[in-house]
């Protein structure tokens, strides 16, 4: 004869630890990660080359694109090459830069910044 009631306790009791694996999943993770060279987990503030266009273009007008991210759970924004120019009035590139910033995990940033005419 089988005893249900017990059965009953022990699924319960599992179900009450979800809640701590979730959040410990959660704690143990990368929340808020950038792309960096060099990642640090309570402050980040890196700037490193994207991508080099066309020498004989001046780099006289500098436009960025952002993207942010908030707990990792929360990410928006636009911080395509094409939105930067735009935000320039760039149509010919000379180089790509990125910013990246992070703090504690919680809220992190990347800019892309286009250079060029």
């Amino acid at each position: 004869m089988t005893n249900y009631n017990s059965s009953v306790c022990t699924l319960k009791s599992s179900w009450g630890f979800l809640p701590v694996l979730v959040l410990g999943a959660f704690f143990f993770t990368g929340c808020a990660q950038v792309q960096t060279p060099a990642a640090a987990g309570l402050y980040t503030d890196t700037k490193g080359p994207v991508a080099v266009g066309d020498n004989n273009v001046q780099s006289a007008k500098t436009g960025k694109a952002s993207a942010t991210s908030i707990l990792g759970i929360i990410a928006q924004g636009d911080a395509s090459i094409k939105k930067a120019a735009e935000q320039g009035g760039i149509s010919k590139i000379h180089h790509v830069d990125y910013q990246s910033k992070s703090y504690l995990g919680l809220y992190g940033k990347y800019t892309v910044v286009v250079y060029g005419e």
